[in-house]
């Protein structure tokens, strides 16, 4: 009896064990397959975009999710006028800039801000916030007092084409501003955002030229192509003269010289940076001084 007893434990304990790991086999497949199953992507209904320009010497940047227009009608249906519109789908715009920039007339700091806007039939109103924590418009928490700039624009109801996708971009670059320009089903809306460069190269001239003195040259034509104090430039591009000459560093020096109506000396200098352009078989170099040479010669008559 005692050893039927003892078989009778064995046996259970068995049955005990295989059930155990049928049911662990079990949960682990079950835990695998919700896994394999968490892991499908379909294509997002308003993909997310990222835009990315450099305008002048400021780093600009554009996020927004862009809606389709799918057989809708847009502004003023899908997106009602005279109410505050992400300007885009999921997360509110966002737009950044690296530098001061000007929106309006108005001084807007560097930072990222919450871009929205407020359709309107005739009249769009256009927002800068900078809250940036809502998703879409933050309905009752939206506080005014958040807003870094507010203004309105007459937008383009009759574009030319159809724009199936919201498009949002930075459009006729100069070094001293851009468009930001939006495109959604016959609506165009933009607005200009001028930048302020000459700071930054004046302070990059001072920091290069702890370093090199080689910078001023690059400090010298600077001055010269944007009507600066011209006796600096001189003296400067003097200072790159002797640490070396290069024909066209004697260029920039004769259409300094020759701007200061210094014609004589121009007319040197270029000689000067014919002989090395020469060497150097630059012919370009070459015609353009004795075109100068020409000109100059004229004014010493």
């Amino acid at each position: 009896m005692r050893v039927e007893w003892v078989h009778s434990l064995k046996f259970a304990y068995k049955s005990y064990i295989c059930s155990t790991m049928k049911k662990t086999i079990t949960l682990a497949l079950l835990l695998a397959s919700s896994s394999l199953f968490a892991q499908i992507t379909t294509p997002a209904p308003s993909p997310l975009s990222k835009v990315e320009q450099k305008v002048g010497l400021t780093d600009f940047s554009l996020e927004y999710s862009r809606p389709s227009m799918k057989g809708r009608q847009i502004f003023g249906e899908l997106v009602p006028f005279g109410d505050m519109w992400r300007t885009g789908a999921n997360a509110s715009t966002k737009i950044s800039f690296s530098d001061e920039v000007r929106i309006n007339g108005e001084s807007v700091p560097a930072g990222t801000y919450a871009l929205y806007t407020i359709p309107g039939e005739d009249q769009w109103t256009i927002v800068l916030h900078k809250n940036l924590s809502y998703w879409g418009t933050g309905g009752s928490r939206y506080d005014m007092a958040e807003d870094q700039l507010r203004f309105t624009l007459t937008p383009n109801n009759s574009y030319g084409e159809t724009i199936e996708t919201l498009t949002m971009n930075f459009s006729n670059l100069t070094s001293d501003g851009c468009d930001l320009e939006l495109l959604w089903a016959h609506t165009q809306v933009k607005f200009h955002i001028g930048v302020s460069y000459d700071a930054n190269v004046m302070k990059q001239i001072e920091e290069a030229m702890k370093i090199s003195p080689s910078a001023y040259y690059s400090a010298a034509r600077y001055y010269l192509e944007n009507d600066k104090d011209l006796n600096q430039a001189l003296e400067w591009i003097n200072m790159a003269t002797e640490e070396t000459e290069r024909y066209w560093y004697m260029r920039q020096k004769a259409l300094i010289q020759a701007k200061l109506g210094m014609y004589q000396e121009a007319i040197d200098s270029a000689q000067r940076s014919i002989e090395l352009a020469t060497e150097a078989e630059n012919d370009n170099y070459v015609k353009m001084n004795e075109a100068s040479i020409e000109e100059w010669k004229k004014m010493l008559k």
